[in-house]
């Protein structure tokens, strides 16, 4: 009984050595192309940091309270923030395939 707990035990340690090497390279740099998938990805991103960005302007706009309304002034840039850092680095990557071609 012993021996079949402690085969098991080193079964699983070899298993979680095994683990990485089974997992996929990462990529060092981004691809040339953006697939379709990629495309619906980030539109989806725009739209939901679009939409985020004017749900917290709006409730801040309706807030009393002054700390509430700074806080959510804050997420709301935030997340204009990122809707422009996404933008920014599709158009540099545009720039930089125009530049290619």
């Amino acid at each position: 009984m012993q021996n079949q707990q402690m085969n098991k035990q080193m079964q699983n340690q070899q298993n979680m050595m095994q683990q990485p090497q089974n997992q996929q390279q990462m990529m060092q740099q981004p691809p040339h192309v953006i697939t379709t998938k990629d495309f619906s990805y980030i539109n989806d991103m725009l739209s939901w940091n679009l939409l985020v960005m004017k749900k917290a302007h709006f409730a801040a706009s309706q807030c009393q309270d002054q700390q509430i309304k700074t806080q959510l002034d804050a997420c709301g840039q935030m997340h204009q923030r990122h809707y422009m850092k996404i933008l920014g680095h599709l158009e540099e990557k545009q720039q930089n395939n125009s530049i290619m071609q």
